[in-house]
């Protein structure tokens, strides 16, 4: 799966799903366009892309800015003049119940729908035209908690924006798809990445998520990336509007101590 001289943005760049996905497209030959808010952790991931292949473009920005996502498309335009893909990676959770004392769902849910939809919204419609030029494709990261009644308390904001963004998926692929682009998602399961740590979960291991579900293990990031890559290649010329799952079998069974 080659993927020499094309131009690929991957959001959330600097750790877990988004840095594997990174460092694998540079091995492929692409130039690849790192999207991160971490700068020490963007920095460890250049060093790996600049091993296995081009040197990275890196973009320090927060995809809920709407002035960091238009900076995005012009300084990769500006510096490789196309975009062949798009990984709508970046994401994050923000915790609260409808009933959770001290809490504030709604603080919650804007907060987790301003990265995880609104910002895939708009960088798709910033990206959009630059792929059809290139015919050109997008690969959005999801979850499998998006299709499922949340497992854990205080989750629903997002399970809701993974919802949402299935749905955006299917839309986006059918009306892009006259014009050439594809559009697929991928659903993981649980993966080994630093989303526990970012969310504020210190009592959970992934260790101890393995356990719940029926493969008993969590996936590594590469994993997942190996999965992008294949939908964002010619492999998949002919797949759009499609939802690839990788979950050790968490749809089937997860069963998370309440």
């Amino acid at each position: 799966m080659s993927f020499n001289n094309k131009v690929v943005i991957v959001t959330g760049a600097s750790s877990g799903i988004g840095a594997a996905t990174a460092v694998l497209f540079a091995k492929e030959g692409a130039r690849v366009v790192m999207v991160g808010r971490n700068e020490s952790k963007l920095s460890k991931v250049v060093e790996q892309c600049a091993r296995g292949g081009h040197a990275p473009l890196v973009i320090r920005a927060d995809v809920a800015n709407d002035d960091d996502v238009k900076r995005i498309v012009d300084e990769t335009i500006n510096k490789f003049g196309k975009i062949d893909v798009l990984v709508n990676n970046a994401g994050m959770g923000v915790y609260s119940g409808i009933m959770k004392k001290g809490g504030n769902i709604l603080k919650a849910y804007d907060e987790t729908m301003a990265v995880n939809m609104r910002a895939v919204v708009h960088l798709t419609t910033l990206v959009a035209p630059h792929l059809v030029k290139t015919k050109g494709n997008i690969v959005n990261i999801s979850s499998i908690v998006g299709k499922m009644t949340p497992k854990t308390k205080n989750n629903i904001s997002y399970s809701v924006s993974k919802a949402a963004l299935d749905h955006f998926t299917r839309g986006a692929a059918l009306e892009l798809a006259a014009s050439g682009v594809r559009v697929n998602a991928v659903s993981p399961g649980p993966v080994r990445t630093d989303f526990l740590e970012n969310a504020g979960l210190s009592g959970v291991s992934w260790d101890n998520v393995g356990t719940y579900v029926p493969l008993k293990r969590c996936s590594e990031p590469e994993e997942i990336a190996e999965i992008i890559l294949y939908l964002a290649s010619d492999k998949a010329k002919g797949i759009t509007g499609s939802d690839f799952v990788s979950d050790n079998g968490s749809l089937l069974q997860f069963n998370v101590p309440q």
